[in-house]
C-alpha cells in the first residue's frame, strides 16, 4: 500500500454497498479516515416502480470491512433526500473527523421507465440524487475545502450521459434510462463547470464512470442478462487517482474506468491496496465517444 491518503479525511456517499463501498474501501486502504454514509447504518427500504424493495448491504459492514484491513472509517447515516440531514452532513463530518479533503458524491437512484411511462415522483427523484444533492454537498464542502487550500470533489458519472451510439442499439429503444442519462449528462457539466470556478483555490473536480457497468446488489434488475460487467476495482483506483493530484494537475475531467488506467498506465490494485490486479482493456464495444485520458 502506497498509503497516498494518509492524514486526509473523506466523505463517500451511498457507501453501504456496491460502487460506495468499493471506493470507500479503496481510499481507506491509502490510509484516508473515511466518513461512509447512507440512509441507514442497517439495511433500509427503497422504494422503486411503485414497490418497497430491501438490497442487502448495510454501514456497519463497511465499517467492520475497513477496519479489519486496520483502515479507519465511520458510519454516519444520513437520508440525503431529506433536506434537514444533508445540509448538515458535511458541517458534522467536519465536527466529528476534524476537516473534509475528499467529497465522492456516489449516492444515487436509478429507476428505469420510458419518458411515456415515467411518473413526475420519480423524474424529480432522480434529478435530485445527481443534482440537487452533488450540488449542495459540494457548497456545504467548498468552504472547509478553501480554507485548507485543497480539496478533491469526484462525482460518480455514466458513460450513459454520453450520445449514445447511432444506429440505435436495441438497449437504447427499450431501457428506459433516458432521464437517468440526462441527469447523468448533466453532472458531467457540472463537474466541468464547478472545477473551473474553484481551481484557483486550489480544489480539484472531476467525475469517474464505469466503462461498461458493475454488477451491484441495485443494478442487478436494471441490466440486461448477459451483460458484460467489470469489478469495481478498477472504478474504485480511478477515484483514487482523482483525489491525489493537485488541483492545477488534474481537474474538470469526466473520465471512465477501464479507459483512464489503461491509457495512463496506472496500476489497478485490489481494494485493500495489497495486490495488483491485470491490465483490463476497455471493450471495443464500449461507447465510441469516451475519451480514453478524460474530456
Amino acid at each position: 500500500m502506497t498509503q497516498r491518503l494518509v492524514g486526509r479525511t473523506a466523505l463517500v456517499t451511498g457507501s453501504s454497498r456496491g460502487i460506495g463501498r468499493g471506493i470507500a474501501t479503496r481510499l481507506a486502504a491509502e490510509g484516508a479516515t473515511v466518513v461512509v454514509t447512507a440512509r441507514a447504518a442497517r439495511p433500509s427500504p427503497s422504494v422503486r416502480s411503485g414497490s418497497v424493495q430491501t438490497i442487502e448491504g448495510s454501514l456497519d459492514e463497511t465499517v467492520a470491512l475497513i477496519e479489519e484491513m486496520g483502515g479507519t472509517a465511520i458510519a454516519m447515516p444520513a437520508d440525503l433526500e431529506n433536506a434537514e440531514q444533508r445540509d448538515v452532513l458535511v458541517d458534522s463530518v467536519v465536527q466529528a473527523v476534524g476537516g473534509i479533503d475528499i467529497l465522492v458524491n456516489n449516492a444515487g437512484f436509478a429507476d428505469y421507465s420510458s419518458i411515456e411511462d415515467m411518473t413526475l415522483a420519480t423524474f424529480d427523484r432522480t434529478l435530485d440524487h445527481y443534482l440537487r444533492i452533488p450540488f449542495r454537498l459540494s457548497q456545504s464542502a467548498l468552504g472547509h475545502m478553501r480554507k485548507q487550500g485543497a480539496g478533491w470533489i469526484v462525482n460518480i458519472g455514466s458513460s450513459t450521459g454520453l450520445s449514445p451510439i447511432r444506429p440505435y442499439r436495441d438497449y437504447n429503444k427499450t431501457s428506459g434510462d433516458v432521464i437517468y442519462a440526462a441527469a447523468k449528462a448533466a453532472q458531467h457539466r457540472f463537474t466541468q463547470g464547478l472545477a473551473a470556478e474553484v481551481l484557483d483555490a486550489g480544489i480539484a473536480v472531476n467525475a469517474v464512470g464505469p466503462s461498461t457497468a458493475i454488477m451491484t446488489p441495485g443494478a442487478a434488475a436494471l441490466l440486461p442478462e448477459g451483460y458484460e460487467t467489470e469489478p469495481v476495482e478498477y472504478l474504485a483506483q480511478t477515484v483514487l487517482e482523482m483525489c491525489t493530484a493537485p488541483a492545477a494537475e488534474r481537474t474538470g475531467l469526466v473520465t471512465f474506468s477501464l479507459h483512464y488506467p489503461w491509457a495512463a498506465g496506472i496500476p489497478v490494485m485490489t481494494l485493500d491496496g495489497t495486490s495488483e490486479l491485470p491490465r483490463r482493456e476497455p471493450p471495443a464495444w464500449s461507447n465510441p465517444n469516451i475519451k480514453p485520458l478524460g474530456v
